[in-house]
């Protein structure tokens, strides 16, 4: 995704408003609301930087988990006609549906980090 920037393993969405003419964005993946804003390529990417760095710090000042929580369940929404499918395969695999579908994302994050490198 283009409209995403990385710094110390935290993602930074990328927003431009044409009527303001400015660059608008928040820290992705955390539990709190940090945005961070600038009028040029070079000022979103340092008020990005800036924005992580002041976030770690207060959380290691408050003694807070920066990370986002996560409990390892979600819901999928996907047509009824691959989830037949799905099941038909993991039947056949002789694993379960939740067994397939984690293979299938483990397999689709491998392949993204093959194309990162």
């Amino acid at each position: 995704m283009k409209d995403l920037m990385e710094y110390k393993g935290y993602l930074g969405s990328v927003h431009f408003d044409s009527e303001d003419e400015i660059f608008y964005g928040k820290i992705e993946g955390i539990e709190d609301l940090i945005s961070f804003e600038g009028k040029s390529v070079n000022e979103i990417k340092k008020a990005f930087i800036e924005s992580v760095d002041d976030y770690l710090h207060v959380c290691i000042k408050v003694k807070k988990d920066p990370e986002k929580s996560f409990k390892g369940s979600f819901n999928v929404r996907i047509p009824t006609d691959l989830h037949r499918k799905a099941y038909r395969k993991s039947l056949i695999e002789g694993i379960s549906l939740n067994q397939l579908v984690q293979k299938a994302i483990e397999k689709e994050i491998k392949q993204d980090k093959a194309h990162v490198a």
